[in-house]
């Protein structure tokens, strides 16, 4: 089974940096359908960043510019490197996966999902 185990979250200061790590097993597929999402308390799970191995990568309004996602395939790590981060950056991040060829709207990538990994930036 696919399995997706987030690391790398933590608490920094407004301004800083954190980059996120996601270890993926049993994708077993040449191309790959990743993405970033966060959920803060009594919001909705919002998408973060995604990386198509097609279509190349798209981010949120509100993480462009500061946020770059990546994936190295070899390694079976999915990244999302976040710089000049805000206190509304604050929140559960989660990386998933879909099955390729994926699907055009990259937010409803959902087959599967790791456990999270909590991101507080003080002001």
């Amino acid at each position: 089974q696919v399995q997706l185990v987030e690391s790398g979250g933590g608490s920094v200061q407004s301004g800083g940096s954190l980059t996120l790590s996601c270890a993926v097993s049993g994708y077993a597929f040449q191309g790959y359908c990743m993405a970033w999402f966060r959920q803060a308390p009594g919001k909705e799970r919002e998408g973060v960043a995604s990386i198509d191995s097609d279509r190349g990568t798209n981010y949120a309004d509100s993480v462009k510019g500061r946020f770059t996602i990546s994936h190295d395939h070899a390694k079976k790590i999915l990244s999302l490197q976040m710089t000049s981060l805000k206190p509304e950056d604050t929140a559960m991040y989660y990386c998933a996966a879909d099955v390729p060829p994926c699907l055009p709207i990259w937010t409803m990538w959902s087959n599967y999902w790791g456990q999270g990994t909590q991101v507080t930036v003080s002001s």
